[in-house]
């Protein structure tokens, strides 16, 4: 019988050494304009006995690899581990990577885990303990008006089986920006699972995604946020700088009108704003993706705060032709940070040859990141 196990689309950067593990397809909710990833995909819970059998399947092709290794993990302990199974060596493949990062951690997906009953996360959380004594974090995306609408107790009882981090889209703090971009929730609600989540003993991450409000919402989007922040205190606060992407509906309001997208300049503005007014917390500031812009701007509050701030400064301080250079070399892949920038002859050049194609560096900029997602 093949050892195979299913897979979802997606999983946050910092999960990149997990294995994954699907206990549910595509999103419950699946109305949030800027989103493409589960567009026109049904939302199912997946039958616990199918999850019991793909972590069995996990755990049976790890076994077959260790046994076979010696030293390394190669190819070659890979085809002699398979020997005549017909499992695609895909998944052996994907197995021995998560053995040479020592089978720590997992990931549950897809898009909001938690709407499982309690008793069967549970089993399913239980089944991974037992299997995989090595695991240290089991991780999930979960909804706040999931999270919001379950009991303390039950959020208890699935922290106790294994669930030690949650992935929670904030996304905006704002009720107008909320509503605008169909998120399905509520300040009052990110705020109540946030704290329920954290008095669970979670480890939680809130994301926050500068420019959703456009130039419409800018100042509320970022302050509303904060205010968000400031009364969950989040282990991680994780910033996701929003990016149009045609076929959703945010690239269609951006089309008619309605929606006005941030600069890169601006979305900058707008994350200094939000990094002022987080006040009294302890969360850590992660720029964990590439679609930020300063990937520099991380750190833990409120010892990092300052220092976040002055490289902010620092680039709002450049002249703005040295503040769209960085900008195009960054997104090209030149510059990672902002103190890697020094004049580039190539990007120079890039630099003339898109004002003189696009007409200003906003507009290149927009077909480059929609193009990366």
């Amino acid at each position: 019988m093949p050892y195979t196990f299913e897979l979802g689309p997606i999983r946050p950067p910092s999960e990149a050494y997990s294995i994954l593990i699907r206990v549910t397809r595509n999103c419950p909710w699946n109305k949030c304009a800027f989103c493409h990833t589960y567009k026109d995909q049904a939302f199912s819970r997946r039958p616990v006995s199918d999850v019991i059998a793909d972590i069995d399947a996990i755990y049976t092709i790890a076994r077959r690899i260790l046994d076979t290794a010696e030293k390394s993990i190669t190819i070659h302990t890979l085809q002699k581990a398979k020997g005549n199974d017909d499992t695609p060596l895909y998944y052996y493949e994907q197995v021995a990577f998560w053995l040479q990062y020592g089978m720590k951690s997992v990931f549950l997906q897809d898009a909001n885990s938690l709407v499982l009953s309690p008793k069967d996360l549970c089993t399913i959380l239980s089944h991974i303990k037992n299997r995989f004594p090595t695991v240290e974090r089991i991780t999930s995306y979960a909804r706040a008006l999931t999270i919001s609408k379950k009991t303390r107790e039950d959020l208890h009882a699935i922290r106790q089986a294994g669930l030690t981090r949650l992935h929670i889209g904030m996304e905006s703090g704002s009720d107008t920006v909320l509503s605008l971009v169909n998120k399905g929730g509520t300040q009052a609600q990110l705020i109540d699972a946030g704290q329920k989540a954290v008095e669970a003993g979670f480890d939680v991450s809130y994301y926050y995604m500068p420019g959703l409000g456009g130039k419409e919402y800018m100042e509320e989007n970022a302050i509303q946020s904060a205010i968000v922040i400031n009364n969950v205190n989040p282990t991680f606060v994780r910033l996701r700088s929003t990016v149009p992407i045609p076929g959703t509906p945010l690239y269609e309001m951006m089309e008619h009108g309605t929606w006005t997208p941030l600069s890169e300049i601006e979305k900058v503005n707008e994350i200094r704003l939000f990094i002022e007014h987080l006040q009294g917390i302890t969360s850590i500031l992660t720029s964990d993706h590439m679609m930020n812009l300063l990937e520099d701007v991380e750190g833990i509050f409120p010892h990092d705060k300052d220092r976040m701030l002055a490289i902010i400064d620092d680039f709002l301080a450049m002249s703005k032709e040295d503040q769209e250079k960085f900008i195009i070399g960054r997104r090209v892949g030149i510059y990672r940070y902002l103190n890697d920038y020094y004049p580039n002859f190539k990007i120079d050049q890039l630099y003339y040859s898109i004002k003189q194609q696009y007409g200003n560096v906003d507009k290149a900029v927009l077909e480059i990141l929609k193009n990366f997602i």
